[in-house]
């Protein structure tokens, strides 16, 4: 299909956009030796070959509309050409562009590139000193110049090392007020400036140095006549791709090139590659999908940012970057162990954060607002996975779409995913409602059978199902299974019998007791284990009888039973029936309130979760990944189901859920791009 065919080139190579605004950075940086010579000839053409037909500079094709960044790259396209005293024309048309648009330069609603007040008043002090003329008030102009004023001063009473970070990252926007010596300190290895082709060329033009000109030679000649906005950034952009893929729905149709990225990414990890280590955003997404997909790393590998303060003394920090916060939340719930405290400081200051975000902008939303309440809401642990499918595809942001100094659009194949994810979900969404419509025709079929004396109804239910389950798995494993089903069945009813025999003698038993039959009684037995006959792979005797197997099952089953005790106690107080909660109260002689026993118990939820996405992740263990994936499917619907409420006795509170992703069509909205 072509739709796979350009995602899979886009994902293994990511094409990056030209960016107006470092192209013109990089043209103006002269040859070493001849100061009145362009050092990158190719980009002075280009910015001749690309202006629009209104006189600016930008992302062209991609999006057409007047914004700040379009601004300020076509000021600096003008400043590029004046550089070298070519194209008249296209310098009067930019200024006129630039003048007619003055007032989106001021304007504190309109979203921003990073640092524009001070890389477009310092570009407008430079056209000034080319004798530029805008045809703009001198008012206008004095008012951008005194924005600039306001934003220095403020630096200048900043001492941290976050605010250094800043001052050499909008380096351009400062020209000789900066000490250019101390900016040399963020020079990354490959010779540039945070990756930023700008800013390496801002510190080229005020301060030669020979790795920075070969850095972007390299660049310049990667690429042709133009520059990115960022480079290198192949480990971002993939490993957005493959979140976005996750998140679509769609991951399946590449796990050939998912593996390999996760693979080569993971030697990158380990190497501490400065695209990962400088980045927190890329950092965070690394930890969380490399963890997610099996890798083994250590949670000390974040512990730069393990407190507030330490993040803030970042780049990303000094800048409050929203993405990165969201990315350290995402990356802080994939605990696998008991003490990972580095995870647990990170969760609840970034948590913080982003709850702060959502009220402190006056009322006014941004775009992510949406990903913030859900993740704050939602963590992922207590996600389905259509459910989250569809939502994210009708609410489809461009993957590792970000504002930097200038629009950062790293993947071109946005339509291309989004329709393909279209495509996959009403697909799958056909076979549900086929799967519906076949168990109401067995319903029908038996529901005459189903409305006589309760002795009855249990004999045909299982009696019918059991042989119907036992016959088909058997068939499909090539081996009698149907002994396995009917024991599955007698251990939850032995446990049932002996609840009903606790609750008929009012006896209270110990927790310990209660949950040697709880986690069986629940049920996830015979809904779930059966199931794992029908996976298209073979469940091979020994497995069933293996340690970790069982092991598997217990931790699911205690979320299950637990969390239903949480949510239920009201009820089964009510029917007479035991609970953990009630128990933890008895026993502890009045010393313990039902809130505190609700706690231990959702300590004991955590931990047991968290023991199995351990168990669930780890490779080459002695149940096959699609049988254990079961396992944490159910965990994770077990956490739908009695996130809020008692969804046993609130059926109608899922009814949503369930309609969007078997009846509902999708609705995909407008592409949302950052």
């Amino acid at each position: 299909m072509e739709w796979k065919a350009r995602i899979r080139k886009q994902l293994l190579q990511p094409e990056l956009l030209p960016s107006s605004y470092d192209t013109a950075w990089v043209a103006m940086v002269p040859l070493p030796g001849s100061p009145q010579v362009p050092c990158f000839p190719q980009c002075v053409e280009w910015i001749l070959q690309n202006q629009q037909g209104n006189g600016s500079w930008g992302l062209g094709q991609i999006d057409s509309s007047v914004n700040k960044d379009v601004l300020s790259s076509t000021l600096a396209c003008v400043l590029a050409l004046k550089r070298w005293n070519v194209g008249p024309e296209h310098i009067i048309r930019g200024l006129r562009f630039i003048g007619r648009n003055f007032s989106l330069a001021m304007d504190e609603q309109t979203p921003a590139p990073v640092g524009f007040n001070t890389t477009f008043a310092g570009m407008l002090s430079l056209a000034i000193e080319m004798d530029l003329e805008f045809p703009v008030r001198q008012t206008d102009v004095d008012g951008i110049l005194h924005l600039r004023d306001m934003e220095l001063e403020r630096l200048y009473e900043d001492k941290s090392y976050g605010r250094e970070a800043y001052m050499a990252y909008v380096a351009e926007g400062l020209g000789n007020l900066l000490n250019w010596n101390e900016v040399m300190k963020f020079q990354r290895k490959n010779g540039s400036f945070f990756n930023s082709p700008s800013s390496t060329a801002a510190a080229l033009i005020h301060n030669y140095d020979d790795k920075a000109l070969q850095y972007l030679k390299f660049t310049v000649n990667k690429f042709g006549s133009s520059v990115p906005t960022v480079y290198p950034t192949n480990i971002y952009c993939q490993l957005s791709m493959v979140d976005s893929l996750e998140k679509i729905g769609i991951s399946h149709h590449f796990s050939c090139e998912i593996k390999s990225i996760l693979d080569v990414t993971y030697s990158f990890w380990l190497q501490r590659d400065e695209q990962i280590v400088l980045d927190v955003a890329t950092c965070a997404m690394t930890f969380r999908l490399l963890r997610m997909n099996g890798y083994d790393l250590s949670s000390d590998e974040l512990s730069h940012v393990a407190e507030e303060s330490t993040f803030h003394n970042s780049l990303q920090g000094y800048l409050n970057d929203t993405k990165s916060i969201l990315e350290l939340y995402k990356a802080s719930h994939v605990s696998l162990l008991e003490n990972e405290i580095i995870l647990a400081k990170i969760g609840s200051w970034s948590g913080s954060l982003l709850t702060q975000k959502l009220f402190s902008d006056g009322g006014q939303r941004i775009s992510i607002h949406g990903e913030i309440e859900y993740a704050l809401k939602f963590p992922f642990y207590t996600t389905l996975e259509r459910l989250d499918h569809k939502r994210n595809i009708e609410h489809f942001d461009a993957p590792g779409s970000h504002m930097l100094k200038t629009e950062y659009l790293p993947c071109r194949v946005n339509q291309e995913l989004l329709s393909l994810a279209t495509e996959d979900f009403t697909f799958s969404q056909s076979i549900y409602q086929d799967e519906l419509l076949a168990l109401d025709r067995w319903h029908d079929h038996h529901k005459d059978d189903f409305c006589s004396e309760q002795v009855k109804i249990l004999f045909w239910a299982l009696y019918t199902t059991l042989n119907e389950l036992g016959s088909m798995a058997s068939t499909l494993q090539n081996r009698c299974v149907r002994n396995h089903l009917i024991e599955i069945w007698l251990q939850m009813v032995r446990c049932m019998m002996t609840e009903a025999e606790w609750q008929r003698s009012k006896c209270m038993p110990t927790m310990e007791e209660y949950m040697k039959s709880g986690y069986v009684s629940i049920g996830l037995g015979p809904t779930v284990l059966p199931t794992l006959y029908f996976l298209g792979e073979k469940l091979l005797g020994h497995v069933v009888k293996d340690e970790e197997y069982d092991e598997l099952f217990r931790l699911a089953s205690i979320c299950g039973r637990l969390l239903n005790d949480r949510q239920g106690l009201k009820r089964e107080s009510t029917d007479g029936k035991l609970n953990s909660i009630s128990l933890l109260v008895h026993h502890s002689g009045g010393s313990m309130s039902i809130e505190a026993a609700k706690e231990a118990v959702y300590k004991i939820i955590v931990t047991s979760r968290r023991d199995l996405l351990r168990l669930f992740l780890k490779e080459d263990t002695a149940v096959p990944k699609p049988f254990k994936e079961l396992f944490w499917k159910v965990c994770k619907i077990l956490h739908f189901f009695y996130l809020q409420t008692d969804g046993f006795s609130s059926p109608n509170e899922k009814v949503s859920a369930v309609n969007a992703v078997i009846h509902e069509p999708l609705k995909p909205n407008v592409l949302i791009q950052l």
